[in-house]
């Protein structure tokens, strides 16, 4: 018997086994709202951690998409008016003298401050949250829709789970919490708990990894040859650095490390590079504003704006990556959007949002905050972003989860809550073996 010549003259495969995300697990659980028109809400979960049921489990919501929209908007608000300008008051309604007048504003560590007072604002954020997934959008009294309720409470009362939101409906999920009345277990990574600690552990962000994703995503395919030196970008706004009063020139620093570092202060050169078909960044940070344009009747727009303070939206970046093919592009960055609203909720159906469009466009995920961050921690949460994601030994959702603890159980400050994750949990900057092996200590959070 001899073996006969092959000559394989097409692909039969589609590049099948080169399509980046085939070897990442899947996730723990799997949920999904999907709106029809402004009726009613399609529920749908599944995975291996669901209790009692291992098939797909679906519940029809009677609640109008419109009127979940509008309290996820309505709890962004609180967490910036009731956390981040927060203005302590002595028992004459006077700013209290001696205090920070918006101390979760103007300071990372919020150890020093009463903490009943910080007690109370979490209480109110931490109910708020847990009616807005139990009560308004879980709340109907049909039978499916309470054995819906149940399930969901009972595998997101267990920690380190996986989940993804792969929903047409975008809420602030890190932020949603578990209802009032559950049993909530304290966490098992701690070993002497704070006395804040029962109420963060009520934050979905607390207790899993997560990201939403929106449904179906344009196909990537894997680097054939890892780089040694990653490429990476910051786009900034200069003068958000506060005459040195962040560490934003830290995080600069760090971005420079063993990288190739690309600096953009102005609209026009990152319009330059994203009109660029070979446009290959493996991470991309933005320190900027980001403010919302209202043009009625059109729905409110994010957008950026550099140190030249010209808008950049979703419109202009589609209408420079809109022309080159998604599954051949190298365009796959994962983006830090650090600027005020970034992650906020929005209409899944909304072409306008910026982070959709990059996604869109290749990115591997979008992290960014969903309320007005302040700058000084948010420059210090960019920083402890930026040294694990490009030290390349853990994921974007062990980073985001690891970093929204870390700042709760050593701070008590809440505010990495905040960040969410849209797409890119399993996302990893990924170097040439040598290069990564000289990369130096890793960072500890």
């Amino acid at each position: 018997m001899r073996p006969l010549p092959v000559r394989v003259v097409q692909n039969p495969s589609d590049d099948f086994t080169e399509l980046d995300g085939i070897d990442a697990p899947p996730p723990d659980l799997v949920v999904c709202f999907d709106p029809w028109n402004d009726e009613g809400i399609l529920a749908r979960m599944y995975g291996p951690r669901l209790p009692a049921l291992r098939s797909e489990h679906k519940a029809l919501l009677r609640v109008r998409p419109s009127d979940v929209q509008r309290e996820a908007a309505r709890l962004c608000h609180l967490w910036n008016d009731r956390l981040v300008h927060h203005t302590p008051l002595d028992d004459d309604l006077n700013p209290a003298p001696g205090r920070h007048h918006a101390p979760y504003t103007s300071l990372l560590d919020l150890r020093d401050e009463p903490v009943a007072e910080l007690r109370r604002i979490l209480d109110e954020l931490a109910d708020e949250g847990g009616d807005l997934l139990f009560e308004t959008l879980l709340g109907g009294k049909e039978e499916e829709t309470g054995h819906f309720r149940e399930f969901l409470a009972e595998a997101l009362a267990e920690e380190n789970l996986r989940v993804r939101f792969d929903s047409g409906l975008f809420l602030p999920w890190p932020m949603l919490c578990l209802p009032r009345e559950s049993e909530v277990s304290l966490p098992a990574h701690l070993t002497a708990p704070d006395e804040l600690t029962p109420v963060f552990a009520r934050f979905l962000g607390y207790r899993h990894q997560m990201d939403q994703t929106g449904g179906s995503h344009p196909r990537r395919l894997r680097r054939s040859v890892l780089p040694a030196r990653p490429a990476v970008s910051l786009n900034h706004n200069e003068s958000l650095d506060f005459q040195g009063r962040t560490r934003a020139a830290e995080v600069a620093q760090a971005l420079a490390h063993d990288t190739t570092l690309v600096v953009r202060r102005l609209r026009d050169e990152l319009f330059d590079a994203l009109g660029r078909a070979d446009l290959d960044e493996q991470f991309m940070y933005f320190w900027c504003h980001g403010t919302y344009q209202t043009q009625p009747p059109q729905p409110p727009l994010l957008s950026l704006e550099l140190s030249d303070r010209k808008p950049i939206d979703a419109r202009t970046v589609h209408s420079r990556r809109r022309l080159f093919g998604h599954a051949r592009s190298p365009f796959r960055p994962f983006v830090l959007l650090n600027a005020c609203n970034a992650a906020g909720p929005y209409d899944g159906a909304d072409r306008g949002h910026l982070g959709r469009v990059l996604i869109e466009a290749g990115a591997s995920g979008v992290l960014g905050p969903q309320i007005s961050m302040p700058g000084v921690f948010g420059a210090e949460y960019a920083l402890a972003y930026v040294q694990h994601y490009l030290d390349g030994r853990r994921t974007a959702g062990e980073i985001t989860h690891a970093l929204a603890r870390h700042f709760a159980d050593t701070y008590r400050n809440p505010l990495g809550l905040a960040y969410a994750l849209h797409c890119g949990m399993d996302s990893r900057l990924e170097r040439a073996p040598a290069a990564a092996a000289d990369h130096g200590q890793e960072v500890t959070v």
